[in-house]
């Protein structure tokens, strides 16, 4: 067996504040959760803040002068000033709360993509995009006859840039809408780079970092994106919210999406006029419990450290990597773990990942199979489905030899039964 390196952090506290974690998944089988890029586990820290909000000050932001309006608005607007300043975005009314990364996409494509893009203007995708990242485009393309392309991968599960670069010169590209890291390979794409030629070619860049934000530092600036994408609930917060990042100024110019309550300065029976950012793109009561939980998951990941958690992670994926190439028959998609998050994406020789994941569940392990909603990815890997390991902050280099053990009964079982 491999040494195992120094974890990061104290992992057997930090494990202590997931309660899920501590349980057993089948009698007298205790839990492996390696299902992290689908949804992570929330620490009592977020889960303390989201029952507080309902017990103590549970009351609608933004429209009462009563204390306990007062209370929930000022927890609601900090949450979002935690946001800007974990992705260092110049100003908070660059943060937009939505439903989570497919909404945040989905605003763009109505708001800023239907104001500016005309027949025949190329959207720029990629191959390993999540179906978050498509189909908002291609019914765009359907409505608007816009046309979306897509930048091929190599046979190593990275992306051709020599093809990217070639596509943004020869095609009238007018945005790139692309994942920081694959849900399916883990790539880690090249984001300041791709922004950059983006932009030395007239395109502005989407980045759906749903994949990156909770498990590595990003920094907006310094990427340089146009607009970016995630969710909470794959951080260690609450389903049901997420952020859209925009430069102010394309916000700023992008008309509002929903029309209701909160994203409007005045209406009469006449017309209406909008309310300024980041509310012109917030209609209604939003989720303003999750919202708080949102800040206290950003105030527990700053604790630990994003640069921790990062290494952390890539120290389990390479371990994960080396273990699971000793299993014959199990083949793992995307490149190495210099290059990749983490996740592992693996099929078993002679097994549907449907029935390798069943037999991994009665194993104590918990993983992913399926397409993981990147139907056209598995179509180029020639594939029908892959299981997957995804790895976060709590999870030990011990669980990663509890899937392996796992793998070798379910090889047992229906490869040789």
């Amino acid at each position: 067996m491999l040494n195992h390196p120094k974890y990061p952090y104290d992992i057997a506290s930090i494990r202590a504040d997931f309660p899920i974690l501590n349980q057993d998944h089948h009698d007298g089988v205790p839990l492996v959760y390696l299902d992290n890029a689908a949804s992570s586990q929330k620490p009592r820290q977020v889960l303390d803040v989201l029952d507080q909000y309902y017990r103590q000050y549970n009351a609608n932001v933004h429209r009462g002068i009563h204390k306990l309006s007062e209370e929930a608005t000022a927890a609601y607007e900090d949450a979002r000033k935690k946001v800007r300043r974990f992705i260092n975005a110049n100003s908070r009314r660059e943060v937009i709360y939505t439903r989570g990364t497919t909404e945040s996409i989905n605003l763009v494509a109505q708001t800023w993509g239907r104001t500016h893009l005309k027949a025949g203007d190329v959207v720029l995708s990629t191959q390993m995009e999540h179906h978050a990242n498509i189909v908002p485009w291609q019914m765009l393309a359907a409505e608007r006859n816009i046309i979306v392309k897509y930048v091929p991968i190599l046979p190593d599960g990275t992306l051709d840039m020599e093809a990217y670069g070639h596509m943004l010169h020869d095609e009238p590209v007018k945005l790139v809408a692309v994942a920081h890291v694959s849900n399916v390979l883990g790539t880690v794409n090249p984001i300041e780079e791709m922004a950059r030629l983006a932009h030395e070619n007239g395109a502005l860049i989407l980045v759906d970092a749903a994949q990156s934000v909770p498990h590595m530092p990003v920094d907006v600036q310094a990427l340089d994106v146009d607009f970016l994408a995630f969710s909470s609930h794959k951080m260690a917060g609450p389903t049901g919210i997420g952020i859209l990042y925009g430069k102010r100024a394309l916000l700023e110019d992008m008309p509002p999406w929903m029309g209701g309550g909160d994203m409007i300065s005045t209406v009469t029976f006449e017309g209406s006029t909008w309310n300024g950012l980041p509310y012109k793109f917030e209609a209604g009561t939003p989720s303003i419990a999750e919202a708080i939980g949102l800040g206290a998951a950003v105030d527990y990941l700053m604790a630990l450290g994003m640069e921790h958690i990062h290494a952390h992670e890539q120290a389990i994926t390479e371990y994960a990597l080396e273990r699971l190439a000793e299993v014959p028959g199990v083949t793992v998609f995307g490149p190495d773990a210099g290059q990749k998050g983490a996740v592992a994406a693996f099929a078993v020789e002679g097994a549907h990942a449907h029935d390798v994941a069943q037999l991994l569940d009665a194993e104590g392990v918990a993983v992913r199979a399926g397409h993981h909603c990147a139907m056209p990815l598995h179509s180029v890997l020639n594939v029908a489905a892959t299981s997957r390991a995804s790895f976060y902050l709590y999870n030990t280099f011990d669980e990663v030899d509890v899937l392996v053990n796992a793998l070798y009964v379910v090889k047992n079982t229906l490869v040789r039964g």
